[in-house]
């Protein structure tokens, strides 16, 4: 028999502690506890950003660290044409298809995909083939006949299509070398809108409704690069589920069987075994095409019945345990108040003033467990922009009614008390601070409050001076970053806009993603490449959060009280959310919590 170290090539070492990571198929032995300890090996899905556009029926095309979403169907006809990426982390919408559809199917990467056939209500299917790069849509060669709810998989130079509907159930099949189809042998029986992964030389799809009268099959079949022949049968049949690997290293997931269903199963090329089940029952979700291991396995949206998703989760397969981002409650403000504004980190916060059927001046201090009363502002307002750290703040301008103007007022805070400090030069409310109290910006706001102002101004330690105006007039900003890279984000009358400010100029941004005034943003902030955008009202409270990457904003995790006019604080990494309307008046306290990954240690017996 076989010794430790012959197979791994190293010696089983004695620890007094457990250490907090280590190689794959490392042992030790603690000598505290006195147990044979290692990574284990754990597979489980964990959750990924939401969507911006929740919807099912769509084509997917490349990994889950790189993934595109192209059609599909949701509310309306806008969703057909409409495209997402996915860049491990959250959502970004980018460039629509021309010739928008659902039962679109994928093939490819991020940077060099397929959409493959379709349906736009009420024409009949499309032979439509787009080519996308990572940035625009371009058409390619049109498959040789009108499909929808194909198999598809492979690279945009290589890609494999077979069955589908054109208007009855289909068995043909054909390959794309990046500009043209050629037919190669049909599938054992006509099937469709079933799941498929591998490659043009090594393919398998997996259950679909097979014709012609459809109904749900637990059939396989595979694709040796010139014949098709029947494979292994699911453990269930299920229409519509998702698949990722290769013909000899697959999972299968999802799908209706009719009812939609969270089941998995492995697939090691002969026979089937059961894998973990996804968070969220659903089917027509998208995954990524793109033929490769069972790490990169991806669900997206889909039908979750009686609504669409945009859910996502990730396939572990590792010695790692993944814990998802998500944001979790904090202890609550003792003043519940929207209108309110924050700054500092997110076991260091303040949040200043507000408004809840009356002017609130209370100022309260977050530890990262639980909200202290302090001294409140001298000069009673609210919708004031805020700045600083915790220990040294500015609450700047503002308003108490009546008058429904604003106020130049600026005050200090040293983490006890208030005192006066430089006047604005501009009178405004509804504006956005970022950066420190010698080195602070504000922009933009309102004066009266039904206007909107594209005024900035900086300062220096000792005064205030007027600096370049920003590109949009807007107020009820979001804002976060420091006085030489600062993000301004949201806002009316421009919701979804975005500039940044270099110290000197302002200059446009990538849009949100989900367009919003009374935001917040991650006020401590180290720069613009790393900002939140943290609930607001989009028509009512919402709790979607972006996150900014310097380009462009994706979805991270979604609040847990959707509200608006709430204040925000802390980083991209640990970010603070407090107060708002709900409506009413709030006093929940949520904080933020990235993605994190764990050793999987385990104890192990001899035998």
């Amino acid at each position: 028999m076989s010794t430790y170290r012959e197979i791994v090539g190293k010696k089983i070492k004695k620890v007094s502690s457990d250490p907090s990571s280590g190689t794959d198929g490392e042992m030790w032995y603690n000598t505290a506890t006195g147990t044979l300890r290692g990574l284990a090996f754990i597979e489980a899905w964990a959750s990924g950003g939401n969507m911006v556009t929740p919807r099912s029926n769509m084509a997917g095309f490349g990994d889950s660290a790189a993934l595109v979403c192209a059609g599909g169907v949701s509310t309306g006809p806008a969703d057909y044409t409409h495209v997402e990426e996915y860049n491990g982390i959250g959502w970004s919408t980018v460039t629509g298809i021309p010739a928008g559809r659902y039962n679109c199917t994928g093939a490819g990467t991020l940077t060099a995909g397929l959409n493959i056939g379709g349906k736009t209500p009420p024409a009949a299917s499309s032979d439509v083939v787009s080519e996308y790069d990572g940035t625009n849509w371009t058409t390619g060669g049109a498959y040789p006949i009108a499909i929808e709810g194909t198999y598809s998989n492979g690279t945009q130079t290589a890609a494999i299509a077979s069955g589908g509907r054109n208007p009855t159930v289909q068995s043909v099949a054909n390959i794309y070398n990046g500009s043209s189809w050629t037919a190669t042998g049909a599938l054992p029986a006509a099937r469709l809108q079933g799941a498929s992964c591998g490659t043009t030389a090594a393919s398998v799809n997996f259950g679909g409704t097979q014709g012609p009268s459809p109904s749900n099959t637990a059939g396989t079949d595979k694709f040796n690069g010139s014949t098709w022949s029947a494979g292994e049968n699911l453990p269930a049949a299920r229409y519509y589920g998702a698949a990722a690997g290769t013909q000899t290293s697959a999972i299968v997931y999802g799908g209706g069987i009719p009812a939609k269903t969270a089941t998995a199963f492995k697939y090691d090329g002969t026979n089937f075994s059961s894998a973990p089940s996804l968070g969220t029952a659903r089917y027509s979700a998208a995954s990524g095409s793109l033929g490769n291991t069972l790490g990169t396995a991806i669900g997206a949206g889909g039908y979750t019945a009686p609504g669409r998703s945009g859910s996502t989760e990730e396939f572990n397969s590792s010695t790692n345990v993944i814990t998802a981002a998500a944001w979790a409650a904090g202890g609550n403000l003792g003043t519940a108040r929207a209108y309110v504004t924050g700054a500092g980190l997110q076991t260091a916060a303040i949040v200043v003033a507000g408004y809840n059927g009356g002017v609130v001046s209370n100022v309260e201090e977050y530890n990262g467990a639980s909200w202290s009363e302090e001294n409140n502002l001298g000069t009673s307002r609210y919708n004031v922009a805020t700045l600083g750290v915790q220990t040294a703040a500015f609450a700047c301008g503002g308003r108490t009614p009546p008058p429904d103007t604003g106020s130049t007022t600026v005050e200090s805070y040293n983490g006890s008390s208030w005192t006066a400090a430089p006047s604005l030069n501009s009178a405004r409310t509804y504006l956005a601070g970022v950066g420190t109290t010698t080195a602070g910006l504000v922009a933009m706001g309102a004066n009266p409050r039904s206007t909107a102002s594209n005024l900035a101004e900086e300062y220096n330690g000792s005064s205030w001076s007027a600096v370049n105006t920003n590109g949009t007039t807007r107020r009820t900003v979001g804002a976060g970053g420091i006085q030489t890279s600062a993000l301004y984000f949201g806002g009316s009358p421009t919701p979804a806009a975005t500039e940044e400010y270099d110290g000197t100029n302002w200059t446009a941004g990538g849009n949100l993603g989900t367009g919003r005034y009374f935001t917040s943003g991650s006020s401590n902030a180290p720069g613009n490449s790393s900002v939140f955008a943290i609930g607001g009202n989009t028509g009512s409270s919402t709790g979607a959060t972006e996150g900014y990457d310097g380009t462009s904003w994706s979805t991270r995790p979604s609040l847990g009280t959707a509200r608006h006019a709430l204040a925000g604080a802390g980083t991209a990494s640990a970010a603070l959310a407090a107060g708002g309307n709900a409506p009413p008046w709030s006093n929940a306290t949520e904080e933020f919590t990235p993605e994190s990954t764990t050793a999987n240690i385990k104890d192990f017996t001899t035998s």
